[in-house]
């Protein structure tokens, strides 16, 4: 629903040959060194993939977030770092991503609805249903952890495509039409998860 109404993703989308990358980070526990992880992954991945890559970061405004991202990031080629966005246009935003990065848990149920492969950017996550369903990976903070993922689904089209088009164990967009349904005593067919949570 939301897809159908987003605005324009806020920018354009990337050239011919290029691929978009989101990062959102804004957990405490990642605070230092875990930022500094995700950035220096993101400096190696600018630097090893070159104008094949971009990289949008919509920057939480949590000032030891915002530092951090600014000081390590600001400044590298095609790294893009913007305001946060209201959800419709954060929405688009990923639609138009390659790939999202990020530790957070929405991002972590809403990216696999757009198709979007997720690299966790935690050591655990409450989330264990997407890892089990195939469409987010764990990988942590650490830099090597980070470049190592992503590389892996830059250059393996079969492992890109695998994640991509894993089902989202979160729902399948059809709860209102259902608890619709059961109100008006109606048989429905529940939502049954593709794989079982471990």
């Amino acid at each position: 629903w939301i897809l159908d109404r987003a605005p324009r993703p806020p920018l354009p989308p990337p050239p011919p040959g290029r691929r978009r990358l989101v990062l959102t980070s804004h957990r405490r526990e990642s605070f230092g060194r875990g930022l500094e992880g995700i950035c220096e992954a993101i400096r190696r991945l600018v630097e090893r993939l070159g104008e094949a890559l971009e990289v949008v970061v919509p920057v939480h405004p949590n000032p030891r977030v915002k530092e951090a991202l600014e000081a390590r990031l600001a400044g590298l080629p095609r790294v893009s770092l913007i305001p946060p966005l209201p959800y419709p246009a954060f929405v688009a935003l990923m639609g138009s991503a390659y790939l999202v990065l990020s530790d957070s848990g929405g991002v972590q149920e809403e990216a696999p609805s757009l198709h979007k492969p997720v690299v966790v950017l935690r050591d655990k996550t409450e989330r264990p249903e997407a890892i089990a369903a195939g469409c987010a990976r764990l990988v942590g903070t650490e830099p090597a952890a980070i470049v190592d993922a992503v590389l892996a689904l830059w250059h393996d089209r079969a492992a890109y495509r695998r994640m991509a088009g894993a089902a989202n164990p979160f729902g399948d967009g059809r709860a209102a039409e259902r608890i619709a349904g059961l109100l008006c005593g109606r048989a429905v067919e529940p939502f049954r998860p593709p794989v079982e949570s471990r």
